[in-house]
């Protein structure tokens, strides 16, 4: 059972702690009126310095947990050490990572609240449905759709984190990208395809569960 991927998938729940903890004791204060102190900030060519350092800790721990969901996968594959195990707490990793993020955006005023429901709500409903599954003898593991939703979701998260960890004091051309129009562009694209991959990848569980459904 406590193969490398496995393993892996372990640390990856425990860079949740890191992240919720970093967040807890040195995190941005809310925004106010639609405008928080970290878009007031202009770039002073201090490059990489982080607004707060519980900020900075919680975006790696972030990117690292991001980097180990594709390296466990990838391992597991590789190597054939695929588990019942792993198929179980891989995707449950992913949905403690993803929900502590869209929660902590939606405190900050990044991500709207609906967003986050609908986000939750879709694990919630697949890890029931997994439930079924699994009472049945079936073991259902990740499909590509809801692989897509992952890396969607993470990407935004990242963006977003970036943008309120280090506002302005990136180099360009990462500047335009974390501050200015470029940005809001690309975090609303990757909102928006996290949008619809949720959705769709639910519909589709719920299609290939309905036979436990049912039951």
């Amino acid at each position: 059972m406590f193969n490398l991927p496995n393993t892996i998938t372990l640390i990856r729940i425990a860079l949740v702690i890191v992240f919720a903890v970093s967040l807890a004791i040195d995190s941005v204060a809310p925004f106010t009126d639609g405008v928080s102190h970290i878009e007031s900030l202009e770039y002073k060519g201090w490059w990489f310095i982080p607004v707060t350092i519980g900020n900075c800790i919680a975006l790696w721990a972030f990117v690292a947990g991001a980097i180990s969901d594709f390296l466990d996968g990838y391992l597991a594959r590789k190597y054939n050490l695929i588990t019942n195990f792993g198929k179980l707490i891989d995707p449950l990793a992913d949905k403690i990572l993803v929900s502590a993020a869209f929660i902590y955006l939606t405190y900050v005023g990044m991500c709207p609240f609906w967003v986050t429901i609908l986000i939750i709500f879709r694990e919630f409903l697949v890890t029931g449905l997994r439930q079924l599954a699994v009472e049945s003898g079936v073991v259902m593991a990740a499909d590509r759709s809801g692989k897509w939703k992952t890396g969607m979701q993470l990407a935004y998260c990242i963006a977003c984190l970036v943008h309120l960890g280090y506002a302005g004091n990136l180099p360009e051309p990462l500047h335009s990208l974390s501050i200015g129009v470029g940005g809001e562009w690309l975090r609303a694209i990757f909102l928006w395809s996290s949008v619809i991959l949720t959705v769709w990848s639910g519909l589709h569980y719920c299609i290939s569960g309905r036979s436990f459904l049912r039951g």
